[in-house]
């Protein structure tokens, strides 16, 4: 397989494959839609204060881990949904974020743009991702159902056959959807990854989150190199489509991407989620990527999942 034009690079091909500065953990602090920002500064407010405990609770676990000798490198984020839909401007949105976050001690060291998941500067970022797709067509596919590729849609087994529908066609039998690896029973989903109309295609939320996902995890490269690179800028522009994809409030932060992610989330967000994981652990990453960021992590004395999910948790509210 060959990448080299991809979203990772084989050892093969040409470019050299760029390491990225990483954290122990990355924190993401939320996720902010229109509605949520239109409810006013009283429901930030109530938002970083339930997120509080979970991202102190987590930073000590984290520092637990390390042992006493050693101080963890931790970095916080906060996604904002400028893909969907747009509100506000940048700069009164961030300022309320900042605010927001101050009165519960939290700090945001990093605010990304959904649409920066989609699309950073001429890397069509999200394409990149669905073409490291791994389809594997389930035990005695017809072909009656087309390829993610094709379809846009994944799902993690096989589901129900169609019925027959020809008048001279006999009933056929049902059977259950099927999750691939099962465990006594299955939990099957079905993940619609984008949808194409006359105006392009559009991009799925679930989707989307697996991209800063990898993206968090340190995972993301093209040509050989990270992608989105994080940028402290002066003033913050009027306008969404002029803001980097993902900037750095704090110059001193800790690096954004990091060997694992925690995600303390409103219950809302749990299908999302079991989406997303579900997407991740379809996602062919180059062994030379993963080798960097494991390699690094076993040299600190930290021990990363084979798979990526593992390296991804929650704590839902």
């Amino acid at each position: 397989m060959t990448a080299s034009d991809g979203l990772f690079t084989e050892a093969s091909a040409s470019p050299v494959v760029q390491s990225v500065a990483l954290s122990h953990l990355s924190v993401e602090l939320g996720h902010l839609y229109m509605d949520d920002f239109r409810a006013g500064e009283a429901r930030l407010r109530e938002h970083f204060q339930r997120v509080a405990p979970w991202a102190r609770t987590a930073i000590e676990q984290t520092a637990a881990s390390l042992g006493s000798k050693r101080t963890p490198r931790v970095s916080t984020c906060f996604l904002i949904d400028d893909y969907f839909t747009r509100f506000s401007t940048p700069a009164e949105v961030i300022a309320a974020l900042v605010t927001a976050a101050e009165a519960a001690d939290l700090r945001i060291d990093y605010v990304a743009r959904e649409s920066g998941c989609a699309r950073a500067g001429d890397v069509d970022l999200a394409t990149l991702v669905q073409e490291h797709l791994v389809h594997e067509p389930a035990e005695d596919t017809n072909g009656g159902r087309p390829p993610t590729t094709e379809s846009g849609w994944l799902t993690n087994g096989e589901r129900s056959p169609a019925r027959a529908t020809s008048a001279m066609s006999g009933p056929r039998e049902w059977r259950p959807p099927r999750q691939s690896a099962v465990q006594n029973h299955s939990i099957f989903v079905d993940i619609e990854l984008w949808s194409d109309s006359p105006d392009g295609r559009l991009w799925s939320c679930p989707f989307l989150a697996t991209v800063w996902q990898l993206q968090r995890l340190g995972l993301l490269r093209h040509l050989g190199r990270p992608v989105a690179e994080p940028v402290t800028v002066g003033e913050l522009p009027a306008d969404w489509d002029e803001m980097p994809p993902i900037i750095q409030l704090d110059p001193a932060a800790a690096p954004l991407r990091a060997y694992r992610t925690f995600n303390p989330l409103d219950s809302r967000f749990l299908p999302i989620e079991l989406a997303v994981r579900t997407v991740l652990s379809q996602v062919w990453i180059d062994p030379v990527v993963d080798q960097q960021v494991r390699g690094r992590a076993q040299a600190e004395g930290v021990e990363l999942p084979a798979e990526l999910v593992g390296r991804v948790s929650y704590a839902f509210m």
